[in-house]
């Protein structure tokens, strides 16, 4: 394999070896410290416009599944491991992560020591950076030209171009949900129509008024990238719908919900990128670990007065839920759709039904 760097924008340079699909990628760094679900994440929109890196030295040991994948597309523009194993070892594997990569175009790096990686992010923040076989000055120099990840509307990049169905809803379902999609995974949709939800999905600029029309029983939005500053307008659809209608927001979702209460966000230092985050229900004090993916946090300060916190990451105090006192909303940072635990967290989407069915406390 031909010899590779991974460039940060703080000038540092990681040597080691082109993997994946040949190419120059450039974007976000951050790291998650799973260690397992890369196919999971390799698909997960809310990685769009970033490099992944990933803690856990070996990948790739039990290949892909395409029943796993949580989009279409990939959505990482490149992936940075410390080894890449070169056959799978699973029943259900339809092929090697290597192979899998240069076929759906994923520049990536192996070779490279993550844990150095990881520290200096930990330590400096996440920056940009770049995948490439040119020397490291020119990759820096294309860097430096980069326009701020912080600036890029990345939640419209990856939604939805038209309203539609998921497919695979219940045959009789007992609810219909409008989706608000700014970057939603597959297993929500399947998480609600587990739950006997028929779910409608729209693009992230749909309006207040164009999630009503579809007469749902609940309105969720969805996890995605990006700075939520950017969603003013999202922010403002989602002030209309609250009284309107039960919502739940997820992640992102969560973060227009909280701004739409009088709450400000911030960038974290590195994110919370991983499946091992402790979160703590304040109402019940029950504990779950929870998967999480996300580079913004909400500051709570400002929040309406309606509204509370419900449930605070123990690592480091952030905010993980939202609840209102005398409405039928509620907001989760981390994702009740994934499966540390394993199934810990999947009771959220339990209380999104019961507010559906009029119960007012989640």
């Amino acid at each position: 394999m031909a010899s590779a760097r991974l460039v940060l924008a703080d000038g540092a340079v990681f040597e080691g070896r082109a993997a994946g699909a040949p190419g120059h990628a450039e974007g976000e760094v951050v790291f998650n410290t799973s260690m397992t679900g890369y196919q999971e994440m390799l698909t997960d929109p809310s990685y769009a416009g970033q490099l992944l890196t990933l803690t856990y030295p070996l990948i790739g040991n039990y290949g892909v599944d395409g029943a796993v994948e949580e989009s279409a597309a990939m959505q990482p523009r490149g992936l940075i491991v410390r080894e890449i194993a070169p056959f799978a070892s699973h029943p259900r594997a339809s092929g090697s992560l290597g192979a899998f990569l240069a076929e759906r175009g994923v520049v990536a790096i192996e070779g490279v020591d993550t844990r150095a990686v990881t520290r200096r992010i930990r330590r400096q923040g996440v920056m940009p950076g770049a995948i490439t076989t040119a020397p490291a000055g020119e990759a820096l120099e294309r860097l430096r030209a980069m326009p701020a990840y912080d600036g890029v509307d990345w939640a419209a990049r990856v939604s939805t171009a038209r309203p539609r169905e998921w497919p695979d809803g219940p045959a009789e379902p007992a609810f219909r949900v409008a989706l608000i999609d700014g970057g939603v995974k597959r297993n929500i949709m399947r998480s609600l129509a587990a739950r006997g939800c028929a779910v409608s999905v729209l693009p992230v600029d749909a309006s207040a008024d164009d999630a009503l029309a579809l007469r749902p029983d609940g309105v969720v939005w969805s996890p995605g990238p990006g700075d939520p500053r950017v969603r003013t307008a999202q922010v403002e659809e989602a002030r209309r719908l609250i009284g309107t209608v039960p919502l739940f927001g997820i992640c992102l979702g969560h973060q227009v919900i909280a701004r739409a209460l009088g709450a400000d966000t911030f960038k974290l230092p590195f994110g919370h990128r991983g499946g091992n985050h402790p979160v703590r229900d304040e109402r019940t004090g029950a504990v779950v670990v929870t998967a999480q993916n996300h580079g913004y946090a909400v500051d709570p300060e400002g929040l309406a007065a309606s509204a509370e916190v419900s449930h605070v990451n123990l690592n480091d105090g952030t905010v993980e839920g939202i609840i209102m006192r005398d409405e039928p909303v509620m907001a989760i940072q981390y994702h009740a759709e994934a499966s540390p635990g394993p199934l810990d967290s999947m009771g959220m989407f339990d209380r999104f039904v019961n507010l559906m069915r009029g119960e007012r406390a989640p």
